[in-house]
């Protein structure tokens, strides 16, 4: 069984982000990039479902600019065969990361897609489902469990009202929670193997995919600061203070 994982490059998690001066976008210079978190849980799933026998190749793909390659070798690092890299400059939104990926589904033909269930940057939970629906592939979002069983798999998905554990016949795409798994570290030998593993390079046009936005980011901005709390004598206080200033009670 191959198994495809989308891998996104991030701001890692520990960097505080900025706005830029002028607002225009997010201050990118000299931050450190990491793989998003949810994409790794992503990989280490495949990676364990590899070593269990049940997976038989593990591909890891990106879409973005050249510099997407270090978290691609990261994932190979990880585990991963072989990589992918669908080279697209600038940001792209959801709906385009989800088409460049069915071109990569339709090339490649795995029986399972394993993406994070969101972004720690956009934060916008849809790639993932779109590509449900462009490929018409069954799908099984916010995993905390995998399982797969002959020509299906068993997800444990995290709802709001506890757990809910859906039968998908594969091919089927699985998006990631949190609780799903812990990733391993890459090991010092793992990496300086990943340097000789392949990595292929396609384009949007490789994939018959346009480029377009249907989404216009007007402005970044931080958000505003908290105010400090105060302390208040007693409970007739603390009434009054929510009726007449907060006015959360009337």
């Amino acid at each position: 069984m191959k198994v495809l994982v989308a891998v996104k490059r991030v701001v890692d998690y520990n960097v505080k982000v900025r706005a830029k001066a002028d607002g225009s976008d997010v201050d990118l210079n000299n931050v450190k990039m990491a793989i998003n978190p949810f994409c790794e849980i992503a990989v280490e799933e495949a990676v364990r479902l590899k070593e269990a026998g049940v997976a038989t190749e593990v591909v890891a793909v990106s879409v973005g600019p050249k510099a997407c390659q270090e978290q691609l070798r990261t994932a190979l690092a990880l585990g991963a065969d072989r990589a992918i890299q669908v080279e697209v400059e600038g940001s792209v939104e959801p709906l385009v990361v989800a088409k460049l990926l069915k071109g990569v589904v339709e090339k490649e033909a795995p029986q399972l897609v394993i993406l994070g269930k969101q972004s720690i940057d956009g934060d916008n939970n849809q790639t993932g489902q779109m590509l449900g629906a462009l490929t018409n592939m069954a799908q099984g979002t916010f995993a905390s469990e995998v399982k797969v069983d002959g020509d299906s798999v068993n997800v444990t998905r995290e709802i709001d009202g506890g757990l809910q554990t859906v039968k998908l016949k594969l091919p089927a795409i699985v998006t990631t929670d949190l609780r799903l798994n812990e990733p391993r570290y890459a090991s010092l030998p793992n990496i300086m193997k990943a340097k000789k593993k392949p990595l292929d390079v396609l384009t949007a046009d490789d994939l018959g995919v346009a480029i377009s936005s249907h989404v216009t980011q007007l402005r970044v901005e931080p958000p505003a600061e908290r105010q400090a709390g105060i302390k208040v004598e007693d409970v007739a206080q603390l009434v009054d203070k929510l009726k007449n200033e907060a006015k959360v009670i009337a």
